[in-house]
């Protein structure tokens, strides 16, 4: 059973390092929109956004071993991980929409929208199976999407995709916790 006094710890350390992975994913946007002209910095991108989840694991084992004094049970692991995901996606989201509502004048839509009605994207989706009605439902619903919008949905893709992570990287951690333990315990 956790008390008050260890959730209220879990709690400020998963805020200090949701703003360090806010600022991970915030970089990796940053790329990302650099990239949409340059494909250097559009890998770094990818590159930084598929490393953020192994970030938050790292974070987790030095929780582990400076809160929790290397004894670290799986739902609270879990819940660290997933409060990591949720305080880094809602600043991440705000940046987000800061950036998309008053810095970015349309160039991402824009940039979206000349991808996708370009040949090769419709030649794309048409081999995917996707009919010309769906193709101009699909355009016209990116047109009407407003940085709130795609705010939201990125924010709830990135809770989503902490749920997902938490059980499976807390079990990770806890277990390796249990193995470091058992082999300090040997020597």
């Amino acid at each position: 059973m956790i008390t008050t006094e260890e959730y209220k710890q879990m709690q400020a350390y998963a805020r200090i390092d949701g703003v360090f992975l806010a600022v991970i994913w915030i970089g990796s946007f940053a790329c990302y929109i650099a990239g949409l002209t340059s494909p250097l910095t559009g890998m770094l991108a990818s590159l930084s956004a598929i490393a953020s989840p192994f970030f938050v694991a790292n974070r987790l084992k030095i929780f582990r071993s400076i809160a929790s004094e290397n004894n670290l049970s799986l739902m609270r692991g879990a819940a660290y991980y997933l409060m990591v995901f949720f305080y880094g996606s809602l600043l991440f989201a705000m940046a987000q929409f800061v950036y998309l509502a008053y810095l970015d004048n349309g160039y991402l839509f824009s940039t979206y929208m000349e991808v996708f009605q370009s040949d090769e994207a419709k030649s794309m989706l048409t081999a995917y199976g996707m009919n010309e009605n769906e193709m101009k439902l699909l355009s016209r619903t990116m047109e009407e999407l407003t940085p709130l919008d795609f705010s939201l949905n990125v924010l709830t893709m990135n809770i989503m995709i902490g749920a997902l992570l938490s059980f499976p990287v807390a079990f990770y951690v806890t277990k390796t916790q249990h193995i470091s333990n058992d082999n300090n315990n040997n020597q």
